[in-house]
């Protein structure tokens, strides 16, 4: 039946087909399946395609919407299982599952949820005179009292619900991991969030370590809301056994439930209303759908965002809104203001609840009627993700209302929306070979046993992230972590392990080496405010993100408590900077760090786009035909229809050109601040970072002097000197002969990118310590000792595997090297066309690119002014070509 009903690519086995009623009700206990056929109707889609599957042991990826059912499809036949252990006395004092999210909140909503058929099916079968045990299920998490710990120790749960740290941490417990030895199934759940970063790799070698300890195969089932590719998700979960995936069934319901996608604007028009018309207009329109349904969740793309949202909300309508029934959920706000709105929303108290990322996830939020976006949140994943919060009932409309704030907002919305309703998704990519990520693990298995490298290289290369690793990568580690780097001993930096080349064996050293790994385990960087000091007189003036300072580069301009200030120089956890000169424009705005970047996929698509609109425009189609095709295309209204084909006929008019698919539009322009090169390259911000350093070098290598940069999603632009002279196909030459790897590693060696960067790894690699002893150490403290050994380590050993690793995580997971490499060979190969245009003022497309710098909370009415500066010195010039 698997056959006819399935598509197999290699070990994965794509279901089609779901198996009947009868077919997944009849692998339950009879009276598991009383109690579900008491309690619902009928099963979802999840739960038809998967209860057999688990029944019969098999790996199983299940993607499905939220309220899909995927926890009970995973988990009803485990129940069924480990009650019939029970009923024939089988059942041991000892673990047998473990569910693993990336959410503490999520692990407190899964107890509570399995807790009722728990309950309920002991009940139900002790009336039909069958005595069931007790299936006990426990939490442990770094919230779990440690009087809650030794409770575990002395009777430990059947069902564990565990964090992916807590799991690596509870490997080395030596009484207590001696109860994983019978674990027979594990679930991952939110797996989409987890593949895709550093905390996935971490699990994913931990699984493989509790595969190793319990000596026999895991049933694997992994859930997730919008994976794509499958392929790569099964590898992610189930890793590679004899040089090979392991199998897999993979169950996509992704697409069973139905969405509502509207796209609106707060106006009729995005260049013409002013910043307090837009304003005004957009918390109108949000208070009008609040007050039409019973809960709302917003969502906005930064923090402050969401601050101001909620502020001003509460401020036009204090009478409706208040703090009882409207309220911000954010990462900086402390986890008892986050558990109390959850709380309230589970509870239907809510009116409206405005968040940035932190509710995307699946914590159970209750029934939520719509779900609003402000602004682009850069993927069609993401968008879905989101949305898929609303209806929480699976047969539920997932409603999902997307406010456009500016033309390049809209063009993006319109396409992402139909590329949703085209049921495509963008990537997840899983980073490849994190060495600091592997050197605690490595850690943590010296503590078990003695390990020879080729016993250990296996383990490690069935986990898929660490499928290329190569023996020489790994000795190296090896090295670094026995201490054989005798220079850094001066910087109290000892091995952790022991390691015999001669034997190719290693263990572990130490007496502290466990307090150190169970005090420093985890992916999740430690990050605090730094403190900004005003030159000369070094004078305090504020705070910024630690993730905004790693974006700054000497000269940088950015807005601080309404002032404009000149990045100089960082020393640890503090920022110098000195007043900004006259005239001078921000280049990088304060919510930067903040940002999600576009896809790349999606990026493609919009250049599709435009190239299809500029095709219409060329070929002389009136007006009202393209208002009618982007209508019924992309399903949008005809004041959208209108904007947007006022946005295109705007820069085709002015430059007789719009940058389409494959091709790159460079633009030499200014304005009355600065000189531009203005690089019309829609790739995504991550692709766009690697391109701009790249050509920023080239560029100041032929003047010989620094440029400034500014990115974004939709290109970049160089800021130039007055007076320059520079031939772009010789720079456009050259660039083809340049290693972009190399001129990158240089650009970033000395850039607060890489000592923030590097510490991070440090931390993670126990090179710079945490916590020592149970002392906290201060990130301050941690900052300077990183820097120290950087600045030791840099030039005598440029292969050592810390700075490796940050010039990894910084090239391939900050940046996107693989598809800036992409774009610069498909230059090589003449596959993308360069284009150059001279103007002397921006072309409409470049509007926001100039102006990005200043779309800060306080200069949020200059940057609309310049915007309509701009664009009315624009029409005057199309006035004058007509």
């Amino acid at each position: 039946m698997l056959k006819m009903d399935s598509l197999s690519e290699n070990s994965f086995i794509f279901l089609r087909k779901p198996f009947s009623r009868e077919e997944s009700l009849s692998v339950l206990q009879p009276y598991v399946r009383a109690w579900f056929e008491k309690n619902f109707e009928d099963l979802t889609p999840p739960q038809r395609f998967s209860l057999k599957l688990v029944s019969e042991g098999k790996n199983v990826i299940i993607t499905g919407p939220t309220g899909s059912g995927k926890t009970l499809a995973a988990f009803l036949s485990i129940l069924s299982e480990l009650f019939k252990l029970g009923e024939k006395g089988e059942l041991l004092d000892s673990i047998y599952v473990v569910y693993i999210s990336p959410l503490k909140a999520l692990d407190n909503d899964i107890k509570k949820n399995l807790m009722i058929p728990l309950t309920e099916i002991r009940k139900l079968a002790s009336e039909n005179g069958i005595t069931l045990p007790e299936i006990r299920i426990s939490l442990r998490t770094g919230d779990v009292s440690s009087s809650e710990k030794q409770s575990q120790l002395k009777l430990p749960p059947h069902i564990l619900i565990t964090t992916p740290e807590s799991l690596a941490v509870i490997l080395n417990a030596p009484k207590f991991s001696a109860y994983l030895k019978t674990v027979r199934w594990i679930v991952v759940d939110e797996i989409h969030e987890l593949a895709s970063n550093k905390r996935g790799v971490h699990l994913s070698l931990s699984l493989e370590r509790l595969q190793n300890l319990v000596g026999s195969r895991i049933v694997r089932i992994g859930l997730g809301a919008t994976l794509h590719p499958l392929s790569e998700a099964a590898k992610f979960l189930v890793g590679y056994e004899n040089n090979a995936p392991r199998e897999c069934y993979i169950v996509d319901v992704s697409w069973d439930k139905r969405y509502d996608l509207k796209l609106i604007t707060p106006v009729k028009s995005l260049i013409y209303s002013s910043a307090d018309e837009l304003n005004e207009s957009l918390y109108n329109i949000l208070n009008k759908i609040i007050s039409k349904g019973k809960t709302t969740l917003i969502f906005t793309n930064t923090r402050s965002g969401t601050e101001r949202v909620v502020f001003h909300l509460k401020e036009k309508w204090g009478d409706k809104y208040n703090d009882q029934n409207l309220g911000a959920h954010h990462g900086s706000l402390s986890r008892d203001i986050r558990l109390e709105v959850e709380n309230k929303l589970k509870n239907g108290q809510m009116k409206a609840v405005v968040s940035s990322t932190s509710l995307e996830l699946g914590i159970d939020v209750g029934f939520i009627d719509q779900v609003v976006q402000i602004g682009s949140p850069k993927s069609v994943s993401r968008a879905i993700q989101r949305i898929g919060r609303s209806g929480h009932g699976f047969k539920d409309v997932a409603k999902g209302i997307f406010i456009a704030m500016d033309r390049d907002d809209l063009v993006e919305l319109m396409v992402m929306l139909q590329e949703a309703r085209s049921r495509h998704l963008d990537s997840i990519e899983v980073p490849k070979k994190p060495l600091d990520i592997l050197a605690q693990h490595v850690v943590g298995m010296s503590l078990t046993k003695k390990w020879s490298v080729e016993e250990a290289l296996s383990l490690i290369r069935s986990c898929y992230a660490y499928r290329e690793l190569t023996e020489d990568e790994f000795v190296s580690l090896l090295r670094y972590l026995a201490g054989e780097y005798v220079e850094l001993e001066d910087r109290k930096v000892y091995g952790k392990i022991w390691f015999d080349p001669s034997d190719g064996t290693f263990g572990r050293r130490g007496k502290y080496t466990r307090v150190i790994y169970y005090l420093n385990i985890g992916a999740i960087p430690d990050e605090v405010k730094v403190d900004v000091y005003r030159l000369p007189n070094k004078k305090f003036i504020g705070g910024i993100e630690e993730s905004f300072l790693e974006r700054l580069r000497p000269g940088d301009i950015f807005v601080l408590g309404g002032k404009l200030y000149k990045f100089r120089y960082a020393r640890a956890m503090k920022c110098y900077v000195e007043p900004a000169p006259k005239g001078s424009s921000p280049t990088i705005p304060s919510w930067f760090s903040e940002m999600l970047p576009l896809s790349f996929e999606l990026a493609l698509q919009i250049q599709k786009f435009r190239e299809n609109l500029r095709n219409m425009l060329v070929g002389g189609k009136r007006k009202l035909e393209i208002i009618q095709w982007l209508r019924s295309s992309f399903s949008v209204s005809k004041d959208v229809a209108n904007e947007v084909y006022a946005y295109f006929k705007e820069q085709y008019l002015y430059t007789r050109t719009i940058p389409g698919y494959m091709e790159i539009l460079i633009e030499k322009t200014r304005d009355e601040r600065s000189n531009y090169l203005v690089f019309h390259a829609l790739f995504g911000r991550r692709v766009n970072d690697a391109l701009s350093r790249f050509f920023s070098i080239l560029v100041s290598d032929e003047l010989r002097k620094n440029i400034g940069i500014v990115i974004s999603d939709t290109g970049f632009a160089l800021i130039l000197p007055r007076s320059y002279n520079l031939d772009l196909q010789k720079l456009i030459e050259k660039s083809k002969l340049m290693d972009l790897e190399s001129v990158l590693k240089d650009n970033v060696r000395r850039t607060e990118l890489m000592k923030r960067r590097f510490r991070h790894c440090a931390a993670r690699s126990f090179l710079v310590l945490r916590n020592y002893k149970g002392y906290k150490i201060s990130v301050n403290k941690q900052q300077l000792s990183s820097q120290t050994i950087l600045n030791i380590i840099e030039d005598k050993d440029p292969d050592f595997p810390v700075l490796r690793e940050t010039y990894r995580e910084i090239l391939q997971d900050v940046m996107d090297l693989k598809r800036a490499n992409l774009v610069l060979d498909w230059i090589k190969e003449g596959k993308l066309k360069i284009r150059t245009i001279e103007t002397n003022i921006p072309s409409p497309f470049a509007h926001n690119l100039i102006v990005l710098g200043e779309e800060d909370v306080v200069l949020m009415r200059d940057k609309k002014k310049r915007l309509l500066e701009l664009h009315e010195k624009i029409m005057k010039k199309i006035s004058a070509l007509e």
